[in-house]
């Protein structure tokens, strides 16, 4: 056991004998260019919902030879003022609730390329 001790003793320090005390190492290179390049698509896709909605009633009328008594609303009795010409109505009643919905979808796509080049000298 007593040998096995000193020769793992005489072995761990050989390497610190056989190595030069000052070691020095020299690149074989005295020049040179590093270049990389990097290339990358990117999909984007957004999804825009929009919705108008309406809290209250809304009562719209319009028109060319109507007459009607009283103020204009949707019991109100409307008629020709003069049944031999041109006539033109319009009457539209809004209740709460969705108003209109848009629907839009964007798609952006990006392409970007990167190179580097490095230059370095001894």
């Amino acid at each position: 056991m007593r040998k096995a001790i000193l020769i793992g003793l005489f072995l761990g320090m050989m390497p610190g004998v056989i190595q030069p005390g000052e070691t020095s190492t020299q690149p074989l290179f005295t020049t040179g260019t590093s270049t990389s390049r990097t290339e990358n698509k990117q999909t984007i896709t957004e999804t825009f919902v929009i919705v108008e909605y309406s809290t209250g009633n809304s009562y719209t009328m319009s028109g060319t030879n109507i007459g009607f008594e009283g103020e204009p609303g949707i019991n109100t009795n409307y008629y020709q003022i003069d049944p031999a010409a041109a006539t033109q109505f319009s009457e539209t009643v809004l209740g709460t609730g969705i108003t209109s919905r848009t629907d839009l979808v964007r798609i952006t796509e990006v392409d970007s390329v990167t190179t580097t080049t490095s230059v370095f000298t001894q």
